[in-house]
């Protein structure tokens, strides 16, 4: 499984230091100059952490922090030249999982990132929570804290999928690889029919969770209260 770091950083040659130092090991890094190009980034790649600076235009790092953390739950490191105490804790109290400042090693940045993954894999991938709903990744089981409810396996590894990323946009392409498997035969017409299934099941759940379409792209999962 390939990681996606998102790098929200308006100067151009830490953009180019970072982006080389990740890809060498593995990462697939998508670019922001700003916080706004971030968001808009965040709808279309699958982030699983991000890097940002603080001092951005249109929308600065501890805007964007506040903007991830209340939609995705991922990892979020502060790369930035501030390096004041009240910088420090205003990045924390929004939200940030480290901080670090500008000058830096790279090596020491791509340590972080390998702790913090090692860290949110441990803790956030295994138990998933939509209100009521519980995906227990581990054992393969989604309960309603009443009951389990029993779901085919590629229904529920689609289901997990979308809610791992709350309010995220997947394709039916990215779907069909990341829960069929890049060498999957059929079409895409194979997720709207799961989609279906799962939108019936789950159905008594509206107040919870919503698995939204958008026209022409895909699905995402929306949670009540997020």
């Amino acid at each position: 499984m390939i990681n996606h770091l998102l790098l929200a950083d308006d100067d151009p040659n830490i953009r180019a230091l970072v982006r080389f130092v990740m890809t060498r090991e593995g990462y697939q890094v998508h670019e922001a100059q700003d916080g706004a190009e971030a968001i808009e980034v965040m709808t279309r790649a699958p982030i699983n952490l991000a890097i940002i600076d603080i001092m951005m235009p249109h929308l600065d790092g501890f805007e964007l922090c506040e903007y991830i953390r209340e939609h995705y739950d991922i990892p979020i490191i502060m790369l930035t030249a501030k390096d004041q105490l009240i910088d420090k804790e205003q990045g924390y109290l929004r939200g940030t999982d480290d901080y670090v400042t500008k000058p830096f090693e790279p090596e020491e940045l791509l340590y972080r990132v390998k702790a913090l993954f090692r860290r949110y894999t441990k803790v956030s991938n295994d138990i998933i929570r939509m209100n009521r709903i519980t995906i227990d990744r581990k054992n393969v089981e989604v309960t309603d804290g009443k009951s389990v409810l029993l779901l085919p396996m590629k229904e529920f590894e689609l289901l997990a999928q979308l809610a791992q990323y709350p309010g995220r946009l997947f394709s039916r392409d990215e779907l069909i690889r990341l829960v069929w498997g890049a060498d999957f035969e059929g079409d895409d017409r194979t997720v709207d029919v799961h989609i279906k299934r799962l939108r019936q099941r789950f159905a008594d759940y509206a107040d919870d969770f919503t698995i939204q379409t958008v026209r022409g792209i895909g699905y995402k999962v929306e949670v009540r209260g997020k």
